[in-house]
């Protein structure tokens, strides 16, 4: 995806926009007896966006219809994904059923219950609130089926972060606006707290959260944690972090390489390039060693200072962050580009 620096950003449509369009338009068949060309939908905060139609089908007691989802220039692995909606005529209210490449709830700790289709609460409202409309309008029973699918979901899915939460089979609808705004850190952020409703669902007591997934895939061999117990924190520790201050658990790990847990020492908890930067007149005092106050990175420093630098800012880090979160049970491990666990800190 490319874009002109300082352009404005597009904004696009969740997920659960998606499908709620498809919904709409797909009763309005159904209901009406013939497909609208485009649809248009209420959203939460009551913006009313318009969709074209992108596929269509009907038979003996059903219609659907897919909507091609535009994320904007959000980086979505959904973006130019088809969301289908297939409703047909129930027999007591609502009911979601998973088609192909929507995912099952496995696992404990999401906002839906095990052995429900993973569509999101707000979806499912959005949903429920356009069968309600149409039903008064057409003067209809509002019992209605309808069967999300999502082709090519199943591939999508194994992108996101679907499998280690217990999402199995697809993808989830997904959204709280229904609105997708470009770069935001709130979709990755809400992930990690889902993540971590999952392992304390299932009585973990241990997670780690690593920034990338060379550091995580050292970490969880060294520490022998399941998947499940693996927070994909990124740049987030402070996202993380703050969640974990609310929703304990025995022990937290933080693993990354000597760069990101460089700045983690000095304070930083969002530690993304854009955001924060390591202070090498910083590290040069931690270390002992003005000669890397010149680094242009903090490999290179380590590659000066050698393994005592990279010690010294593992337990810095530890007492940076003990010192933000003091009730948390905190371990730190570095890690190099190889793999190879360079320092740790903690118990």
């Amino acid at each position: 995806m490319t874009r002109k620096p300082h352009s404005e950003l597009r904004r696009g449509w969740t997920t659960g926009a998606c499908a709620t369009a498809a919904t709409k338009a797909a009763l309005i068949r159904l209901w009406g007896g013939a497909f609208p060309a485009e649809v248009q939908i209420t959203l939460p905060g009551g913006e009313m966006p318009v969709f074209p139609l992108a596929h269509t089908d009907h038979g003996p007691g059903w219609a659907e219809v897919g909507i091609t989802k535009d994320a904007g220039d959000d980086p979505d692995v959904t973006h130019g994904a088809l969301i289908i909606a297939r409703v047909s005529q129930g027999r007591a209210g609502l009911t979601f059923r998973a088609g192909d490449g929507v995912g099952t709830v496995t696992r404990a700790g999401l906002p839906i219950g095990v052995g429900e289709p993973a569509i999101n609460p707000v979806p499912r409202q959005m949903m429920q609130s356009v069968v309600d409309d149409l039903a008064t309008r057409f003067v209809r029973p509002p019992d209605v089926t309808i069967e999300i699918s999502v082709p090519g979901g199943v591939a999508l899915a194994a992108k996101t972060w679907n499998p280690r939460l217990g999402i199995k089979g697809g993808l989830s609808i997904l959204g709280t606006t229904g609105i997708v705004r470009p770069f935001s850190c709130a979709a990755w952020i809400a992930s990690i707290h889902r993540g971590i409703d999952v392992a304390r669902a299932d009585g973990l007591t241990h997670v780690a959260g690593c920034t990338g997934a060379t550091s995580e895939k050292a970490v969880q061999a060294l520490l022998a944690l399941p998947d499940h117990a693996m927070l994909d924190m990124g740049d987030f520790a402070g996202g993380m972090l703050k969640y974990l201050a609310k929703h304990p658990v025995d022990r937290i790990t933080i693993g990354g390489g000597i760069g990101k847990i460089s700045k983690l020492a000095q304070g930083a908890l969002d530690l993304h390039s854009s955001r924060s930067q390591v202070d090498f007149e910083a590290l040069a005092a931690l270390a002992g060693r003005p000669d890397i106050a010149d680094a242009n990175t903090a490999l290179e420093a380590y590659q000066r200072a050698g393994p005592d630098l990279a010690r010294k800012v593992a337990v810095a880090a530890r007492q940076a962050v003990q010192t933000r979160f003091p009730d948390l049970s905190l371990d730190i491990i570095i890690v190099d580009r190889a793999g190879a666990v360079i320092a740790r800190a903690g118990p």
